[in-house]
């Protein structure tokens, strides 16, 4: 159970640097997010008396062709950025839970449909699928969100089915079971917070594919639009002006690297601290 594997998992915590690295990063992005509103200037409001300011005293991080300021509109894109990660992760993760939960528990052809519907939807490359929904749709955040998660949920279906596989048949589910307590009962308060650990992992590492799809989606033209800051967006007007603005490119493209890497390198560190094999992960 995952309440048994926490007091092992913190233990382990200071010792893996992996997991220390990953938190980092992301608590970072986290602070820059919430520290957005003591930012100077609005993220959407132009002076065209700063446009394209290098890096510097007056603008740290410099600012873009309509003079806005490349700092502000990051820590806003970053509210964006881990919002459409995190809702778009936690849609996915729900769905894969109760599907992969049905299959697991009940099999038979419980289980063929299921699995028959996740292989038909890996046919597809998520992001292609993405690309043919959102063509019908008005690109907004709450539309991509959706989206990211109704099409990323096969892989989490597929893990809490293994787990309820290997898990359904145990004495302590038997024993559940010879009691009479209901299929519903035996799912969530006894089968499935077994199963919560390597969900965790996968939903962690998640978040990082779901900010970089939002961020190509918005790169395209077709996701989160402008004035809206979006790191995506941003990248936009830096390939605009590459040659003579870098850090309209630059910028905007290191905060996508660190909290990618970082909620990789927090996923992977969870995976170690949760495996009860790992000694000093």
């Amino acid at each position: 159970m995952l309440s048994s594997l926490l007091p092992a998992a913190l233990c382990r915590l200071p010792r893996n640097r992996m997991t220390l690295a990953g938190l980092l990063l992301v608590g970072l992005m986290c602070l820059l997010a919430l520290l957005a509103p003591l930012l100077p200037g609005d993220p959407g409001a132009v002076d065209i008396g700063r446009q394209l300011l290098p890096p510097g005293p007056d603008a740290w991080l410099g600012t873009d062709d309509l003079g806005r300021d490349v700092l502000t509109r990051i820590a806003y894109g970053a509210r964006i950025s881990l919002l459409v990660g995190l809702v778009a992760v936690g849609i996915a993760t729900l769905i894969g839970i109760l599907l992969g939960a049905l299959a697991g528990y009940y099999g038979g052809w419980v289980d063929i449909l299921i699995m028959r519907f996740v292989d038909i939807m890996l046919c597809f490359p998520s992001f292609f699928l993405i690309l043919a929904v959102i063509a019908f749709l008005e690109p907004s955040i709450w539309n991509i969100m959706a989206i990211i998660g109704l099409t990323g949920w096969m892989g989490v279906a597929r893990l809490v089915r293994a787990e309820f596989l290997s898990l359904r048949q145990r004495d302590f589910v038997l024993a559940v079971r010879s009691l009479g307590a209901s299929d519903s009962r035996i799912i969530f308060r006894h089968i499935l917070p077994n199963a919560l650990s390597p969900v965790l992992v996968s939903a962690t590492l998640g978040v990082a594919g779901a900010i970089l799809t939002e961020s190509s989606l918005s790169f395209l033209g077709i996701g989160v639009q402008p004035p809206t800051p979006s790191w995506g967006n941003m990248l936009i007007t830096g390939k605009q002006t590459l040659g003579t603005a870098w850090w309209l490119s630059l910028f905007p493209g290191l905060a996508i690297l660190l909290t990618v890497l970082g909620y990789n390198l927090l996923g992977e560190g969870l995976r170690d601290l949760f495996d009860p094999r790992s000694g000093d992960a």
